[in-house]
């Protein structure tokens, strides 16, 4: 400020000089502006439930803003309309407000409201920081974006931790207090539109240009009946859109191309945003707690792309700008797709690894079985025209694991042959498709065998619980507690229940027969594992036999931080600079139109996410790199433009004139061809 003075400048000069932040070239208007964003982050309903919705909401905010309130009205009146949304959403969750229906009704409302009011305003608010900026601070707007990011990310930490604790431990209306959880961020909103509207007077404000997506339309539909009409009469046009210069001006129709040149970019983009959505879904299915995983990812995730941020602002990009490198937009995009494609190599590596714990269910025309010998010496067991059971089973051997048996038909009729210190029975057993079961054999009386066929539940606990049921080889029937669950299991063979109960050490577990008690240690119970416990009446001690029919989820969460760290690196790589490079490509009329455009590669990556994700599996990795390899081929060709300049060459002339250009030369047509170019990619 002394320096300015002694400089004597004027009045307006000093003025502008205080409106930046900490005598940086950051306008002072941009804090209102980040602090307003990160708030809008707070319901998790927004991101669950309606993510498609509040991906193809943009374009209508964009056509909003374009038409008739401009950005800052834009951004003002959706976000009332997101806060009426949970208020409506808190309502909802209300129990003593109307019927079940009515909270239906309330909850669709509100999280719809939410959809259209968080996604009306996305493409206002990173177009509206960026207007902030003078021409000349290119260096400190394009930092914005990630400042603008991490704002964003550093909000999400917060609901993540809070918004679970006022849902559970927080008690209203008799239950869970839902409605104080949808309640607050309704609140904390108010707050951030305060801050934002606090900031008024220091804003640039862009006045609305009309409604440019309408005229966009008809230009582009003008343009595809005059060629279909006029193109064998008259010569060929140098741009396709070039026939509309018949009705429309020039410089709308160099807009367009500009907008064009980009679009045209963002084809091959959700197919990166369907594979980077599975971070939410299939990544946390690998976790043995879904719901805990989920908040720990997300968690990890906003704090990871703080720390990202900063690790390539102040490091990484410095050091290879240093390096000589240049480093362009399209370039850190194309780096990110393939940070996002070594995440996916990680996650393959987990997911072998946890598939190892998972008994896959069996397809049509084949049962799963698996055979316990609970007689007193070795059995073989045959099945006509298989050798699914080749070796003898030893003694209350642990089975090996679930073998495939097929079947002609959706179910067979078997008469299985089973070879006992040189005797042959056979029993007669029905099995079913896609059903796996377990075979016991015990003698009943001496001389005797028996086969008994068990249905098994093999689907894993999303809890982490682990299921649990006994075989009773005693002549009593046996009543067993183990926590708070209760078993029963008859006498001669009988089978318990099987039943989930918490993952723990249980110790001292009580058995109640008729004419006895006693304690039995069953030691770790895993998580979503699957034991039987066979009750021994041969040992004087009456300990147990626990066997692992499925194993435990032994692979430790924090296997899957490799595969989060490089997402993350490939989401602050990608994500940001994609905002960047939407920005910055296109002149001040049509920013909002190409913000719109880009959430919009993330709503159709939504709506692929079904197809794709579920149609690759775990060869996401390889059609990653293959979409990287498209993009980049396509980035290579493509020139970067200045906007500004497109501003500049029309600002003396009309829209209908030819006009003069930098360099004093007249008559000469505008075309992107003469606007300021940079390197490719």
């Amino acid at each position: 400020v002394f320096s300015a003075l002694d400089k004597d400048v004027d009045a307006e000069d000093l003025f502008q000089l205080l409106l930046k932040l900490c005598g940086t070239n950051y306008p002072v208007s941009i804090a209102f502006i980040v602090l307003s964003w990160p708030l809008m982050n707070l319901s998790t309903a927004v991101y669950h439930a309606f993510s498609s919705l509040c991906y193809f909401t943009p374009l209508l905010g964009a056509m909003i803003t374009d038409s008739w309130l401009g950005k800052f009205k834009t951004i003002i009146y959706l976000s009332i309309v997101y806060v009426i949304g949970h208020v409506v959403k808190s309502v909802g969750a209300i129990p003593d407000v109307g019927d079940s229906t009515l909270h239906i009704v309330l909850s669709m409302l509100g999280l719809v409201l939410i959809a259209f009011g968080t996604g009306g305003i996305q493409p206002c608010v990173a177009a509206f920081g960026g207007d902030q900026f003078d021409e000349e601070n290119v260096k400190e707007s394009t930092k914005f974006f990630s400042i603008f990011y991490m704002s964003i990310n550093a909000g999400s930490v917060l609901p993540t931790i809070v918004t679970p604790i006022l849902r559970g431990d927080v008690k209203c209306f008799g239950g869970d207090c839902y409605a104080l959880a949808f309640g607050v961020p309704a609140a904390l909103m108010i707050v951030a539109l305060v801050v934002f509207i606090s900031g008024s007077g220091l804003y640039k404000k862009c006045p609305p240009e009309g409604n440019v997506l309408v005229r966009v339309c008809k230009c582009i539909g003008f343009a595809i009946r005059n060629r279909w009409r006029n193109s064998k009469k008259s010569p060929k046009k140098s741009h396709w859109l070039d026939w509309a210069e018949e009705k429309y001006p020039k410089r709308l129709i160099q807009e367009i191309k500009m907008v064009f040149r980009v679009l045209v970019l963002y084809i091959p983009l959700p197919m990166f945003w369907a594979l980077f959505d599975q971070q939410g879904s299939r990544w946390t299915l690998q976790c043995h707690l879904v719901g805990v995983c989920f908040c720990v990812v997300k968690m990890l995730n906003a704090l990871l792309i703080l720390v990202f941020i900063l690790i390539f602002d102040m490091g990484i990009h410095p050091l290879i700008g240093l390096c000589q490198i240049k480093l362009t937009p399209l370039r850190k995009m194309a780096a990110g797709m393939i940070l996002a494609a070594l995440a996916f190599c990680a996650a393959t590596v987990v997911e072998i690894n946890v598939i190892k714990t998972v008994v896959e269910p069996s397809p049509a025309k084949e049962s799963l079985l698996q055979v316990y010998n609970l007689m007193d010496a070795d059995v073989t067991v045959q099945f006509p025209g298989h050798t699914v059971f080749s070796d003898p089973l030893t003694p209350n051997e642990d089975p090996s694991g679930y073998t495939s048996l097929p079947l002609t038909g959706e179910s067979q009729l078997y008469t299985v042959t089973v070879i006992h210190n040189g005797a042959e029975y056979q029993c007669e057993l029905a099995f079913t498709e896609r059903t796996a079961y377990s075979l016991f054999r015990h003698t009943a009386q001496p001389g005797d065998t028996v086969c008994k066929l068990v249905k098994d539940h093999i689907t894993k606990s999303e809890t982490g619980a682990a299921y649990l049921r006994f075989i009773n080889t005693h002549t009593e029937n046996i009543h067993i507690t183990v926590g708070t669950d209760e078993f029963y299991a008859a006498a001669n063979y009988g089978i318990s229940q099987n039943i989930s109960v918490p993952r723990g050490e249980y110790n001292g577990v009580v058995c109640k027969t008729n004419s006895n008690q006693y304690h039995i240690d069953l030691g770790l119970l895993d998580f979503s594992a699957f034991y039987t416990v066979i009750l021994s009446k041969q040992r004087s001690n009456n300990h147990e036999e626990k066997m692992e029919d499925i194993q435990a989820n032994n692979i430790h969460i924090t296997w899957q931080i490799p595969q989060y760290v490089f997402l993350t690196a490939g989401e602050v790589m990608f994500s940001i600079t994609g905002l960047e490079f939407s920005y910055s490509q296109v002149p001040a009329s049509m920013k909002s139109v190409l913000q719109a455009g880009w959430l919009m590669t993330v709503a159709f990556g939504n709506v692929n996410v079904l197809i794709v994700a579920e149609g690759l599996g775990w060869t996401s990795s390889s059609f990653l790199v293959a979409v990287s390899i498209i993009f980049s081929i396509m980035a290579y060709f493509y020139t970067y433009v200045d906007p500004d300049q497109l501003d500049k060459t029309f600002r003396e002339g009309t829209d209908d004139e030819k006009v003069e250009s930098s360099d004093s030369k007249k008559n000469q047509t505008v075309s992107l061809t003469d606007m300021p170019k940079q390197t490719k990619m």
